[in-house]
């Protein structure tokens, strides 16, 4: 047992990944080692390094694909690990990896080893491989931000301005003698992002295509961000609100109920078209609590006390059609009608009872009724 793992002495190293095509997808990296590898790539060449395996934390169980996938570091990667063979050195693994400030870029023309060579993608920049966003350096006589991450001014330039919200004019029916107030609806603006973050308290993941997360603890300041590389995503802000952005098509999909609570204000407003399809299935519910026949697929809204419901469309018509059934309206006061041309009702009867308000009718021109009969004396229409 001399020669155990373990037992025979601890080889550790320190070296740069250069391949992670790993053809068993185990999530293994060629390393070439400071020490132990040449930097010539015609002496050694990349394809002749040993696979490095990568150690996950505990917290990770990387067995049939439980916890995180053991996939991260990139060519150009500095890493530190030990190896598990000993002084054979053919067995390596990664424990971690290290950050730095970057002397060189890599150079594909150099045939020089312990870099990115294939493809001279990372390091990308001279200067502090932690995240831009985490370090957020500033000019310490202006204050003012010397290196912002891409998609951070990105942001900051594409927020939504002057939205408008639903407006209502005032509309003055019968010649001033009823006057519907204006709801005048305000335009807003998309808040800007609160980002102000110092190092070291935004913890920030980046993947190679650009997606973000942030979860940043600056004291005042603190957020969650998360990004798609798209523009997609959504921020929380430091007081809790929180901004969606969805660069294309949104869809939700619920398989059982959704229940909403706003305790404030809704406002929607939309470029295109609004539909929306109430019952879909085609189904009768059943009766509501307290209800005989109302089905509770109802499309039902309701307004409480001291409010209105305003409708008003710019330029086209309103349309309502019961394709199978009735259109009924009940007024506790009174109901309104004001048509700058023509009024038509068509029906196969036509029932009106009038109380002892009676009947008041001014016709401006010729007044027409017309009937094979007209009994003046008819008994009362039950209107039920």
């Amino acid at each position: 047992m001399a020669n155990f793992m373990g037992k025979d002495g601890f080889q550790w190293f320190v070296g740069v990944v250069e391949s992670r095509q790993d053809p068993k997808k185990l999530g293994r990296v060629r390393v070439r080692c400071l020490g132990y590898h040449t930097d010539d790539l015609d002496k050694l060449p990349t394809a002749d390094l040993p696979w490095a395996h990568p150690m996950n934390p505990i917290t990770s169980a990387t067995v049939s694909g439980v916890g995180t996938t053991p996939l991260g570091t990139v060519e150009g990667s500095w890493v530190v690990g030990f190896f598990q063979d000993g002084a054979d050195c053919q067995q390596p693994i990664i424990i971690g990896t290290l950050p730095g400030v970057p002397y060189a870029l890599p150079d594909k023309d150099s045939n020089k080893g312990f870099q990115d060579a294939v493809n001279a993608n990372y390091p990308k920049y001279k200067e502090t491989d932690v995240n831009r966003l985490a370090v957020n350096e500033k000019d310490t006589n202006e204050g003012e931000e010397l290196n912002p991450h891409s998609t951070l001014t990105l942001r900051r330039a594409d927020i939504e301005k002057s939205i408008g919200r639903a407006d209502f004019n005032q509309v003055d029916m019968f010649n001033g003698s009823n006057i519907l107030a204006a709801d005048d609806g305000t335009n807003f603006n998309e808040p800007p992002t609160p980002y102000a973050a110092e190092y070291p308290y935004n913890h920030v993941y980046e993947s190679e295509s650009g997606h973000i997360k942030e979860f940043d603890d600056t004291a005042g300041a603190e957020r969650i961000h998360e990004r798609h590389t798209s523009g997609s995503g959504y921020e929380i802000f430091p007081d809790g609100s929180k901004v969606t952005r969805v660069k294309n098509d949104n869809y939700e999909l619920i398989a059982g109920d959704h229940n909403a609570h706003i305790k404030g204000s809704h406002s929607t407003t939309t470029d295109g078209g609004v539909k929306v399809f109430v019952n879909a299935s085609g189904k009768d519910g059943g009766a509501a609590p307290g209800q005989a026949t109302a089905a509770i697929n109802n499309y039902t809204i309701e307004v409480g006390k001291g409010a209105n419901v305003n409708i008003q469309v710019n330029k086209g018509d309103i349309n309502l059609v019961a394709a199978d059934g009735s259109i009924n309206m009940k007024a506790a006061k009174s109901i309104r009608m004001e048509a700058a041309q023509v009024i038509k009702i068509a029906a196969n009867q036509f029932d009106a009872e009038i109380g002892k308000g009676g009947w008041s009718e001014i016709v401006a021109g010729k007044n027409r009724k017309t009937g094979d009969e007209i009994d003046m004396d008819a008994d009362p229409i039950n209107l039920n």
